[in-house]
């Protein structure tokens, strides 16, 4: 599921579920081992976090290996896939 952060014509889209579910870890297995608390990993997968600290980022993208894009996804104008919330 990809969720859409949508400021003005801009638009951010999570893809964490996508990666994660790639990668086949559970939530609790990622904020275990993130570091964050699952109502946080909760918020960042559903786009309703309005910022990400860079050492966050940097941890999900390690355990996940990954890299930062494969988790957020610019789309300018905000011209998403459709799955608007």
């Amino acid at each position: 599921m990809i969720i859409p952060y949508e400021c003005e014509a801009v638009m951010i889209l999570v893809n964490l579920d996508v990666v994660m579910a790639k990668r086949k870890i559970s939530s609790g297995e990622l904020a275990a081992r993130v570091g964050i608390t699952q109502p946080n990993l909760s918020v960042l997968k559903t786009g309703k976090a309005k910022a990400v600290r860079f050492s966050t980022l940097e941890k999900l993208c390690e355990v996940l290996d990954c890299q930062p894009g494969d988790i957020l996804e610019y789309v300018p104008g905000g011209e998403g896939d459709g799955n608007d919330v």
